[in-house]
């Protein structure tokens, strides 16, 4: 069977799959991160929530920062349990991926994840001394990052086993899951909602996404089209794999079937239809292509940003002086930024797996899906020295 012969992704129900697998991988933790505020509130003393003095004249002047330890250190904990879980796990998820079946590491994380949340949602309406408070919730934030870094470890090395582009829809799903979270809560404070109904809100409905996700797991391997890959990643000789990996090389015939034009069966899909189903790695896939030296430098190229933000009207600043004066600035450098991470990013998690060989392609998605957590640990570490210069 060659790569003319594949099955069909009917509907782009496997395409629509991996997005929903996305949404899941970073919808709770995003949720999670919106409801901070909620969890502060929860951290406050019984006895200072709401102190204030009164003046003569019947002026209610409340205290300037009552803040307690677990409150003003919430974040920066909440940082560190985070960041280091999901470092060390993704890392780990590299080398067991061979060892414990991916549908028990993703179907399991799944599960997990869905399980610490339903939890967090339950706490809502239960009342907790300040200090169990903050320590169950740190423990939840290390079950989700661990759990969540197999996850995502996982669904990109088995994105890495189909085409290229089936590694675009878990980074769109990711990236619309920072939206929705977003917006939801700028609902929630256009609405009014108390803190603890919007948190309620927001963990109701990730506890609902990730019962979607795995149910669309669950339902992949009764793809045809996911299914003929799969088999495909340990059995097909080593012709057919170079021929599927050709398919990403910048000449003409390759690139008529990268479009969904196929000479060897005589399917042809119209241009318009190709494009709406088709993701933007697809789109743009050979410019750059996977060999081509444009896309090293097109990622280096980015540290631009880096002084460019640095400059923007950031107060207060003690050393650098004020370049970008007025707030567009800042809104065009983030859309140019935003565009270049979603952009570069899919296609280097696009072509990676497509560099190796057929069966390493899982295990160069997993090491990749390591590098992208390290790359956010790093960039997180070295704010705070960039945040000093200024």
């Amino acid at each position: 069977m060659t790569a003319a012969n594949a099955p069909q992704d009917r509907y782009n129900a496997v395409w629509i799959i991996f997005f929903i697998l996305g949404l899941g991988t970073l919808l709770p933790w995003n949720f999670f991160m919106t409801a901070t505020m909620y969890f502060t509130q929860r951290l406050k003393d019984p006895q200072t929530n709401g102190e204030h003095n009164q003046t003569a004249n019947g002026t209610v002047v409340i205290e300037g920062d009552n803040r307690n330890v677990l409150e003003s250190k919430f974040n920066n904990v909440m940082t560190l349990c985070a960041m280091v879980p999901l470092l060390i796990f993704t890392c780990l998820n590299s080398f067991i991926h061979q060892r414990i079946p991916q549908k028990l590491r993703i179907s399991g994380s799944l599960s997990v994840i869905f399980v610490v949340f339903l939890i967090t949602a339950v706490l809502v309406k239960v009342e907790m001394e300040p200090l169990p408070f903050f320590a169950f919730t740190m423990i939840k934030i290390i079950c989700i990052n661990s759990f969540g870094a197999i996850l995502q470890g996982s669904l990109f090395g088995l994105a890495g086993m189909l085409p290229a582009s089936y590694t675009t829809p878990i980074m769109s799903g990711q990236g619309l899951a920072g939206t929705f979270a977003a917006f939801s809560m700028i609902c929630a404070l256009a609405s009014g909602s108390a803190l603890q109904d919007s948190a309620f809100g927001y963990f109701i409905t990730a506890c609902v996404v990730i019962l979607l996700a795995i149910v669309s797991y669950l339902a992949l391997p009764k793809m045809e089209f996911f299914q003929y890959y799969s088999e495909s990643s340990g059995s097909r000789s080593s012709a057919d794999e170079e021929n599927k990996m050709d398919l990403l090389k910048p000449d003409n015939r390759h690139l008529r079937v990268l479009q969904g034009e196929w000479n060897e069966s005589g399917m042809k899909y119209n241009r318009i239809y190709v494009q709406l189903k088709s993701d933007m790695c697809s789109l743009f896939s050979v410019q750059p292509g996977k060999d081509s030296i444009w896309l090293p430098v097109l990622v280096i190229a980015r540290l631009v940003f880096v002084p460019l933000f640095m400059l923007c009207n950031v107060q207060p600043r003690h050393y650098l002086p004020v370049v970008f004066a007025h707030d567009a600035w800042y809104i065009i450098f983030m859309i140019l930024f935003s565009f270049s991470n979603g952009y570069l990013a899919s296609l280097c998690m696009c072509f990676g797996p497509k560099k190796v060989s057929q069966h390493e392609a899982e295990t160069a998605g997993a090491i990749m899906a390591f590098f992208l957590s390290l790359g956010l640990a790093v960039g997180a570490a070295l704010s705070f020295s960039f945040r000093a210069m200024i």
